[in-house]
């Protein structure tokens, strides 16, 4: 049996993202394994679902880029010692840099084993290099470990390990039909989908996502004449609301205001995604995964995609008719109007399932921490 693991996983906050939902699943996939997770961030709604899963949060704004960050060095050496952690996990760059000098710190007889993830085609400088200083660095796709080696050129050779990123087939499956219930609240909520062909954009309302481009293909899709109504599901960062307000502009000037409904944060996107004809992943920089995209595709929900990156990756293995080049919106438009007529939809796939990530994450914590330091 394998010895229970204490494991420490350190980001700055958990809000919604890719990163934070990985954080969840590794640690719930560590209690059901009979470890124990912690997590240290500045919060978020998701402190909530972590602790329903079994999971310990302590909150410490690791993230915020100030001098003060720098007092909590020594708190994070007295939790290693405190919780006896076996391995600390870090996920981004900034709370890397403070955990690795809490390892320097660490006076305990056993110092935790070191992990990092590189969620991300980060800047090329050393700030960004400490998430390649990891005792085992994990890449989330083969986009981000080719990111890595072309750039920092034998630094971390023999130490990255490709652990991409997946979906619970359970919850994401082909044969999900959203519940009545859903449907007729969701019909009333929202009057203005009835008898349209909905496509959806989701994603975090930031500029690099790609949500300027889906207005710009709703736009060439409506002047074509289909019947169609966009949902842009995801919110602005609470301290970034400038870009929101700029969509909204843009909807106006694109004609479509009252063809395309702006969501929000919602708890429902798979029924969303499940009620859709077309999602699109439009981002202006390559997804170093491409979560929503996998969603998606495995709700057998087709994808219009640039070919770049994760989201690249994924359609190539999936769904290759959804490739289109990238930030070319009239090949979107046209791809889209194919898909449409062909009433298309994606065959259901075992790739890149969430249980196949969380056991390989758990396996090379404990070849880890069974090794000698």
């Amino acid at each position: 049996m394998t010895a229970r693991l204490t494991v420490l996983q350190v980001l700055p906050e958990l809000e919604v993202g890719g990163v934070e939902r990985g954080t969840l699943e590794i640690a719930d996939a560590l209690v059901k394994a009979g470890h124990r997770a912690l997590v240290v961030s500045a919060g978020g709604r998701l402190v909530e679902e972590l602790i329903a899963c079994g999971g310990e949060h302590i909150e410490l704004d690791v993230g915020r880029k100030s001098i003060t960050s720098a007092a909590h060095v020594g708190t994070l050496a007295n939790l290693y010692a405190t919780h006896e952690v076996d391995v600390v996990h870090a996920r981004s760059r900034l709370p890397a840099w403070i955990a690795w000098w809490a390892r320097r710190r660490y006076r305990g007889s056993r110092i935790p084993r070191w992990v990092t993830t590189v969620h991300g085609p980060y800047s090329v400088n050393r700030y960004s290099r400490i998430l390649l200083s990891g005792e085992r660095v994990i890449a989330i796709s083969e986009f981000i470990r080719d990111y890595m080696t072309r750039n920092y050129p034998g630094y971390a050779d023999g130490r990255i390990e490709i652990i991409a990123r997946g979906v619970d087939r359970t919850y994401f499956n082909t044969g999900f039909t959203p519940a009545a219930e859903w449907q007729r609240e969701w019909n009333s909520a929202q009057p203005r989908t009835l008898n349209k062909i909905l496509l959806t954009m989701p994603g975090r309302l930031t500029r690099w996502k790609g949500q300027l481009d889906f207005i710009a293909v709703l736009a060439g899709l409506r002047q074509r004449g289909l019947n169609v109504h966009g949902l842009v599901v995801g919110g602005a960062h609470r301290r970034k609301p400038h870009f929101a307000n700029e969509l909204r502009a843009a909807v106006q000037t694109a004609g479509v205001a009252d063809d395309i409904t702006f969501l929000g944060n919602r708890n429902d996107l798979r029924e969303i995604l499940a009620v859709s004809s077309l999602a699109y992943s439009l981002t202006g920089e390559p997804e170093a995964f491409g979560r929503t995209t996998l969603e998606a595709l495995s709700l057998g929900t087709p994808v219009v995609g640039y070919d770049h990156g994760g989201t690249g990756e994924i359609l190539r293995r999936m769904f290759s008719d959804g490739l289109v080049p990238f930030a070319d919106t009239d090949a979107a438009i046209e791809r889209s109007v194919e898909l449409l007529a062909a009433n298309m939809r994606v065959a259901e796939s075992e790739d890149f399932s969430v249980a196949q990530m969380q056991a390989r994450t758990l396996a090379l914590y404990s070849e880890l921490a069974n090794a000698t330091n």
